[in-house]
């Protein structure tokens, strides 16, 4: 039977989220990136342990995070920037526009389940331009079902939009922290053949040949 650290009520590295056990933190690395970056977070994702917002927070430290409350007015003060063109990343939207440039635009993404960004959606879009995702590869985001081949993690909107804008290397890094995001959260699971699944079509290996070693070792049950 797979051992969960979600269902146990397991320590919790505090920056990473997972078990000591599987913190990924020796594999961090940062980026930063001219794509100003803010995610408005339904309350009950920020709870949740497989949200990829904060791990967005971590490898962008120039981005900002704002929690949304249903019952809580949000400030449009607070987040758009008066020298940068706000985009607000939904599928109702509208595809980039081709040519724009990275450095004069802020992104807001909206992290939550399907209907809780309807929700913030209807709270935010008239602040700026929204804007969807040109069609790509199915979501390789598997600590979730997405149920849709359309349907993506937060992070995932993230390093899809940066390739659309012309920021392949930045895209490239966050892909890495996410896919390692994902391996450990399968190996934390006890997934182990879904996780070498996922591994064989990563570049998690080359990448981060060291952390994935030692995320691949036996060690004592506690």
């Amino acid at each position: 039977m797979s051992r969960s650290v979600v269902t146990r009520g397991t320590e919790r590295c505090e920056q990473c989220q997972f078990a000591p056990r599987w913190c990924t933190c020796p594999g961090l690395r940062t980026l930063d990136c001219p794509l100003h970056v803010d995610l408005l977070i339904h309350r009950r994702e920020a709870r949740r342990p497989t949200s990829t917002s904060r791990l967005i927070n971590r490898v962008l430290p120039a981005s900002r995070g704002y929690v949304f409350s249903p019952d809580i007015p949000v400030a449009r003060e607070q987040f758009v920037q008066p020298d940068r063109e706000l985009w607000i990343l939904h599928p109702a939207g509208e595809l980039p526009p081709a040519n724009a440039a990275a450095e004069n635009l802020q992104l807001l993404l909206l992290d939550g389940s399907w209907r809780e960004a309807a929700r913030m959606r209807k709270c935010v879009e008239s602040w700026g331009r929204l804007i969807r995702l040109p069609p790509g590869n199915p979501s390789r985001y598997e600590l979730r079902s997405q149920h849709a081949g359309d349907r993506y993690s937060t992070v995932e909107t993230l390093f899809l939009l940066m390739e659309a804008l012309g920021l392949p290397e930045a895209a490239a890094h966050l892909r890495v922290q996410f896919e390692l995001h994902v391996y450990a959260g399968l190996r934390s699971r006890g997934a182990i053949s879904e996780a070498e699944q996922f591994l064989a079509a990563s570049t998690l290996k080359q990448s981060l040949p060291s952390i994935v070693h030692d995320l691949q070792q036996r060690r004592p049950r506690p």
